[in-house]
C-alpha cells in the first residue's frame, strides 16, 4: 500500500496533474453539499411547521420525495435525464448549466441533503421547550424575532448529534460522484485499480482516506457538542456531592 500511495499520492490528494482530484474533490463536494443543504434546510424548515396547509405540505412533498428515492437515481436524472429535454437544451443558461459534471453533482447532493437536514431541523423545532415560546410572546417578541432569536438556536443545537450522522452519510454519498465522471477518491481509486490491478491494495487505501476524513468529522462535532450542548448534561447538586462522600474516622476500618 505504501508503495501505491508513492506513486499515486498526488491524484488520491489533490491533483492528477490536469484538474482536482482525490481528497480534495470529495471534500468540495462534502462541503458544499453539506452547507448548501443547511443554509436552505433553515427557511423550509420554519415553513414545514407553519400554519400554512399548503406551504407545509409542498415542503413535506419535496422532502418525501428526496428521502425516499436513492441518491443513484436523483444523480442520474439530474446528470443524464434533464439534458434530453427540450426546453433545456434550447435555453443557453440551463443548456450549459446541465452540461457540467460538477454542476449536476453538486446539485443532487445539495438537494438531497436539504431534505435530510429539513426533517431533522423539524425534529429539534418541534422539540423546542413550551415555556421558551411562551416566554418569548409574553416579552411581546414578534414572530420573525421569536423564530430567529429563541427557537432556532435551541433548535440548531439539539439537531447537532443528527446533523454529525447526516454530514458521514453525506461522505458516503460522495462515492456516487464517479457515476457523473467527477474525479473524486473512488473515481481515482477506479483508475488506479485499472491501471495496476491490485484492487485490494487500492480500495483499502481509498477506504483508509475515507476513515481519517471521518474521523475528522466525528472529532469536530464532539467538540461542538461539548461546547453548545453543555446545559443539557446532568447537573449534581453541590450538596448532594458533598453528602455522597462520608467522613472517615481515625482507627475506623473501611
Amino acid at each position: 500500500m505504501i508503495d501505491l500511495f508513492q506513486t499515486y499520492w498526488q491524484s488520491f490528494l489533490w491533483t492528477d496533474g490536469q484538474q482536482w482530484s482525490g481528497v480534495v474533490v470529495t471534500l468540495m463536494l462534502l462541503i458544499v453539499a453539506t452547507l448548501g443543504g443547511f443554509v436552505l434546510s433553515i427557511p423550509l424548515a420554519l415553513g414545514r411547521v407553519s400554519s400554512s396547509r399548503t406551504l407545509s405540505g409542498m415542503i413535506w412533498l419535496y422532502t418525501y420525495t428526496f428521502r425516499t428515492t436513492p441518491l443513484y437515481v436523483q444523480l442520474l436524472i439530474i446528470y443524464s435525464g434533464l439534458y434530453s429535454l427540450a426546453f433545456i437544451q434550447n435555453t443557453a443558461l440551463l443548456n450549459s448549466f446541465f452540461r457540467d459534471a460538477y454542476c449536476c453533482t453538486l446539485f443532487a447532493f445539495v438537494l438531497n441533503e436539504c431534505a435530510y437536514m429539513t426533517e431533522i431541523l423539524v425534529g429539534s423545532i418541534r422539540a423546542s421547550s413550551r415555556g421558551e415560546v411562551e416566554a418569548g410572546r409574553a416579552f411581546g417578541l414578534s414572530a420573525t424575532v421569536l423564530n430567529f432569536k429563541v427557537i432556532l438556536p435551541g433548535a440548531l443545537r439539539r439537531a447537532l448529534p443528527a446533523y454529525s450522522n447526516e454530514v458521514i452519510f453525506m461522505l458516503h454519498g460522495t462515492t456516487l460522484a464517479f457515476t457523473a465522471t467527477v474525479p473524486d477518491i473512488l473515481k481515482v481509486a477506479r483508475d488506479v485499480n485499472a491501471e495496476t490491478y491490485a484492487t485490494f491494495t487500492t480500495y483499502g487505501l481509498a477506504s483508509l482516506l475515507y476513515l481519517m476524513i471521518s474521523f475528522c468529522i466525528i472529532a469536530g462535532f464532539n467538540r461542538a457538542e461539548k461546547r453548545w450542548l453543555r446545559h443539557l448534561k446532568p447537573r449534581v447538586a453541590k450538596a448532594a456531592v458533598e453528602h455522597s462522600v462520608l467522613p472517615i474516622k481515625e482507627g475506623s476500618l473501611v
